[in-house]
């Protein structure tokens, strides 16, 4: 093997531009196109380019820095095999360099993995061993299993190999566009955005990277402020692939020096790249693959300048099922769409006057029921055309006109929930909490939440919606009199599943609530 300088010897980005350049990934991994994305170009007055690493033959960029690890192992590695841990593309990266490599791979998953990501990495020649209801527990059985079989553990992203793997994205596009200016990643473990940055920044230094992240998954944004790696104490879920608690030791070694900024998205804004995508190559990301466009959008509408720059697509091992959300979702993203909720009079031909206001504007959603003599709440959804502008002349008309108008677009409980339970006020007044939870998704899932929610509390309301993720989302009701409350805090605890409150939602005290 060649040798190598050390970290002491040259600067970090040029010891890993050395390791970049010698990686073995197209034994298995093929240069990918980056296409132009014509219509978002034209809209936001820039040219936008996309790094499609989804047509990998995995759909993902993992499978660059899995090849390049596992084909350094020595022979004696090799005889012994890999473990790892992964309910995502890294297992199918893994599963298929080993397989490539003629080694014996054993991939630790979750009990909760949807059965399309089990099937893929057994049919990419990887024996799956489900254990855990969580990555947690999967990735310590797979350390485990490491010790006790003497496997080597291939990790997703801490990893000098791993990251060297990933820097060949970078290669590629210095030698597909020499002239691009912003190059934006998304980031979880954050492999993928150390090895383009080091690239970048031992080639062209002048090219800004820009790390992109879910803003309930945040850990590189986290890591960066304080100086140091924290570890976050929950991470949203929609963006599963990013879904990180804590930033790799090595990839923030390499970030803290080399990324030029950091840019935090929404789930909506993520479904509304995902449609953009769609439109102009018409590939379908997953959440995670559609993050760093999401960032591109956001930066350059709100503090970019740049005539060539760039995102990476990270991967399209999406589930077909979760497309629903994304469409649901999107124009709310896009600021096509919002939801208000507006108290009306009750009386004759209000709602036609209600109409008459908007202009013959789209009306995406208008639920009413009948809950009062004086007043009506209507949940309205309304396209718009003009983003916020135009919702903030529509919202201004309606209240010159005497209606009370409350904007809830960026109200996730009534997104998620309360838009499907409109008309659900209690015939009496109660001393209810409402929270929201998550649970890991598979069969039976929902009973085995309901059975372990069986307590002294009466649960008043309950929303459940399949979204065809890995995991659920349950909106519930308890009656709990102040006096119980210190009891019911320690019975959330015990229960063991992410919860918040949601008692003060505005979308819960205008639809669900009565008491005022």
């Amino acid at each position: 093997m060649t040798e190598l300088a050390t970290h002491t010897q040259i600067d970090l980005a040029h010891y890993y531009l050395q390791k970049t350049l010698l990686s073995s990934v197209y034994d298995v991994a093929k240069v990918t196109p980056l296409s132009s994305l014509n219509k978002l170009s034209a809209r936001l007055g820039c040219q936008v380019f996309l790094k499609r690493e989804d047509m990998q033959p995995v759909h993902s960029f993992k499978l660059r820095g899995a090849y390049n690890r596992i084909s350094q192992l020595t022979s004696a590695e090799r005889e012994c095999g890999v473990v790892t841990a992964s309910a995502g593309n890294h297992a199918q990266g893994v599963a298929m360099s080993a397989s490539a490599l003629g080694l014996s791979a054993i991939i630790v998953m979750p009990e909760t993995t949807p059965e399309i990501k089990v099937d893929a990495v057994r049919r990419l020649g990887g024996e799956v061993v489900l254990h855990g209801q969580a990555f947690d527990q999967a990735s310590a059985y797979a350390q485990e299993l490491s010790k006790t079989e003497g496997r080597v553990y291939i990790a997703p992203f801490d990893d000098e190999a791993v990251i060297a793997g990933q820097g060949t994205v970078a290669q590629e596009m210095l030698q597909q566009q020499r002239d691009i200016e912003m190059v934006f990643v998304p980031v979880g473990g954050g492999g993928l955005i150390a090895g383009i940055a080091a690239f970048y920044k031992a080639v062209m230094p002048q090219v800004k990277i820009i790390g992109v992240e879910p803003e309930d998954s945040a850990c590189l944004k986290a890591a960066l402020d304080a100086g140091e790696r924290v570890v976050l104490p929950q991470v949203g879920l929609f963006a599963d692939g990013v879904a990180v608690k804590q930033i790799g030791a090595e990839p923030f070694k390499v970030a803290r020096q080399y990324v030029d900024g950091m840019i935090t998205v929404t789930s909506d804004e993520i479904c509304a790249a995902v449609k953009d995508i769609f439109e102009d190559t018409r590939a379908i990301a997953e959440p995670a693959g559609a993050l760093a466009l999401a960032g591109l959008k956001k930066y350059m509408g709100t503090q970019g300048k740049g005539e060539k720059v760039a995102a990476i697509l990270s991967g399209a091992n999406v589930n077909f099922h979760s497309l629903r959300y994304v469409s649901e979702r999107c124009e709310l993203g896009e600021k096509k769409e919002a939801i208000l909720a507006v108290k009306v009079p009750e009386r004759p031909g209000i709602f036609l006057r209600f109409c008459e206001l908007l202009e013959k504007r789209v009306m995406t959603e208008f639920n009413y029921r009948f809950s009062s003599r004086d007043k009506a709440v209507v949940f309205a959804g309304i396209r718009l055309s003009g983003g916020q502008v135009e919702l903030d002349e529509i919202i201004a008309r309606l209240e010159n006109d005497g209606f009370e108008v409350q904007d809830l677009s960026h109200d996730e409980t009534a997104k998620l929930h309360v838009r499907y339970m409109v008309g659900g006020h209690p015939p009496e007044e109660l001393a209810e909490r409402l929270f929201s939870f998550e649970f890991p998704e598979h069969p039976g899932a929902l009973f085995k939440f309901l059975t372990t929610l069986q307590s002294k509390w009466n649960i008043s309301l309950f929303h459940y919606r399949n979204h065809g993720a890995a995991y659920g989302r349950v909106l519930a009701g308890f009656e709990v009199p102040e006096s119980d409350y210190a009891g019911f805090q320690q019975f959330l605890t015990e229960l063991g599943f992410v919860y918040q409150e949601e008692t003060q939602s505005p979308a819960y005290k205008l639809f669900l609530d009565n008491r005022g």
